[in-house]
């Protein structure tokens, strides 16, 4: 078996589209890491997150904006002889991407924010108070980097 890379952007986006959680990693300005599950939602290449106004990851990245967002489908274990230890693998496919963190302050793109992700979890359509707007911060990542793979192809 073999490990692949995924360059096309149609493919990179399903497999981001397959994943209902990501997770994100953030460097304190000490360079320890912190690396966290999160609900998001994708759209034209821009990827939203949504969180509390205040708390360890908003105070990382006030300070560094950098973070690493890892997407990954559900693995499958596969083998080429049942017999064998090391030829099992996990099939799988993942996106990494890095980029900034841009917090949006505007209530109408917050609300617009809300309903990708939501759009991303379900069909329905949500109506938003203005505390649960103003009181949630939504963070924008246009990724500058974007690496794919596909782990555990089969060799023909």
């Amino acid at each position: 078996m073999k490990t692949l890379p995924i360059t096309n952007q149609s493919e990179i986006e399903a497999v981001i589209f397959q994943c209902s959680i990501c997770y994100v990693g953030l460097a304190d300005t000490n360079g320890i890491p912190y690396v966290f599950p999160m609900n998001f939602g994708y759209q034209n290449g821009i990827i939203y997150f949504h969180s509390a106004q205040t708390g360890k990851s908003i105070s990382i990245l006030k300070r560094n904006p950098r973070i690493c967002a890892t997407f990954c489908t559900e693995p499958e274990l596969i083998c080429q002889d049942s017999k064998v230890a090391c030829s099992y693998r996990m099939r799988n496919q993942s996106v990494i991407c890095w980029g900034d963190v841009v917090f949006e302050e505007d209530f109408n793109r917050k609300t617009e924010a809300l309903n990708i992700i939501m759009e991303h979890y379900s069909d329905q359509k949500f109506e938003y108070s203005t505390p649960s707007v103003n009181n949630v911060c939504i963070w924008q990542v246009k990724p500058d980097i974007i690496t794919g793979k596909a782990f555990g192809v089969p060799y023909k």
